[in-house]
């Protein structure tokens, strides 16, 4: 069976134009979550430096910055894979390659609340997501929640949970489904 990709995607609402220490230690801690759970991570509307042109130089440069995820070196080792994407905000949808988006919320809307056997159950057919996690302290913005055809509260109770803390939740709520769906194995 071959797995659909899981895409953990860091969406910018905190800052706009500095790139601040919540950007940088957020990346930092996304790279160890992302090959833990064999996913990619992306980023979309980080304030970078122009002359950052790469997911590789990006990368490079974070690990000059930080002692988190081995200095930066698990977020090179996910670039030099071609595991890391960098892209501008989306003006009118998201990447399309980054598989269908699923806004992770503490307050999803009714029609489209979906939960981790869902998401499980998508990729074991085959199906990529992108896992959208709003970094800022107001998470996703309510027009980018509605680019997203499903929503996700990995809570299941309408917690709101710091970036960070989503960002390692969701996914291993969603490999601990596709364990059980397939007997345990």
């Amino acid at each position: 069976m071959r797995l659909g990709r899981l895409t953990l995607a860091l969406y910018n609402s905190y800052d706009p134009v500095r790139l601040a220490e919540a950007h940088r230690r957020a990346l930092a801690r996304a790279a160890p979550v992302a090959l833990a759970y064999d996913a990619n991570l992306a980023i979309l509307g980080f304030p970078l430096d122009r002359d950052l042109r790469t997911p590789v130089e990006v990368a490079k440069w974070l690990a000059t910055t930080t002692s988190i995820g081995k200095g930066g070196e698990l977020l090179i080792e996910l670039a030099e894979a071609g595991r890391f994407q960098v892209f501008e905000l989306p003006k009118k949808g998201l990447p399309p390659q980054l598989g269908t988006v699923v806004a992770t919320t503490s307050k999803p809307h009714e029609g489209r609340r979906v939960d981790p056997a869902w998401a499980a159950g998508e990729l074991a057919h085959g199906r990529s997501l992108c896992m959208l996690f709003g970094l800022g302290p107001k998470g996703l913005p309510k027009e980018t929640i509605g680019l997203a055809r499903h929503h996700l509260d990995v809570t299941r109770k309408g917690v709101a949970l710091e970036t960070c803390t989503a960002l390692g939740a969701v996914p291993a709520a969603i490999a601990e489904a596709l364990v059980t769906a397939d007997g345990g194995r």
